[in-house]
């Protein structure tokens, strides 16, 4: 049995050593770049805005940026070291090793989750001197943290397989990831907006992983937790079985 998993432990040692290694640039920056935005909106306006009852704006903003530091981080682990693998060629020696595709998602899901929720404490300690937050269900904000830095875990290894170039990769982060992040309601409720953009705002699944952390912590947000965390959950799903497919079938790996 301990045969059978070595593969996998010397993946898993091997992914987090190549994040730890280079921790200014993996760990400390997107840090420091979540405190400038604390900074900025706890600091200066923290205290001179509210967008719910009862909360001030640093309250309200803090969830979406330990979010978002969560999901950013989890997403570029799996995506730049799978990517870098098919880029220099040293993946074929990893596809001989007898290592299942089980194994193999699992590692890479497991070091990316491990650096995505890293960052998402950091930056929760930090933000504890601009803001303090009530935490109403810490557990629940503890597993939609959870499940979104698997979900983007995921779907690093499948933007990572699907790319042909680093343009092409960082396309994912500047145009998908990042559109939807700020368009989910991370500055802002979305009940504030008017009827047409709210609905169209439903429709962008990282709002349910916003506003389900955000509800967790805070007691309050703008759709129940139960239909946050059945979005997420199913989200999580879908992505899991195709790169599970994308690893087992060796589509672009092995060429």
């Amino acid at each position: 049995m301990a045969c059978r998993w070595l593969p996998f432990f010397t993946l898993l040692r091997k992914e987090v050593l190549r994040f730890w290694r280079v921790g200014i640039q993996t760990l400390l920056t997107p840090i420091l770049t979540a405190s400038l935005y604390l900074f900025v909106f706890g600091a200066t306006l923290g205290e001179r805005l509210s967008v719910i009852e009862g909360f001030s704006y640093a309250q309200f903003v803090i969830p979406g940026l330990i979010l978002m530091g969560v999901i950013n981080n989890s997403f570029a682990n799996t995506s730049s070291s799978l990517f870098i693998s098919r880029y220099l060629g040293n993946i074929v020696d990893l596809l001989v090793t007898p290592i299942t595709p089980r194994q193999f998602i699992l590692a890479y899901t497991l070091a990316a989750m491990l650096r995505g929720l890293a960052v998402g404490v950091a930056v929760g300690l930090i933000s504890q001197g601009f803001a303090s937050l009530p935490w109403a269900h810490p557990w629940l904000a503890i597993a939609m943290a959870m499940l979104a830095s698997f979900l983007f875990a995921q779907f690093g290894l499948i933007a990572a397989i699907y790319s042909n170039s680093f343009d092409a990769l960082s396309m994912y982060n500047n145009f998908v990831i990042l559109p939807l992040i700020y368009l989910g309601g991370i500055f802002y409720p979305i009940s504030i907006l008017p009827p047409f953009w709210e609905r169209l705002s439903r429709g962008n699944p990282l709002f349910y992983l916003l506003d389900g952390f955000r509800h967790a912590i805070l007691g309050t947000g703008d759709t129940p937790l139960v239909v946050a965390f059945g979005t997420a959950a199913t989200l999580a799903l879908v992505l899991f079985v195709w790169s599970a497919w994308l690893i087992a079938s060796g589509y672009k790996l092995k060429n």
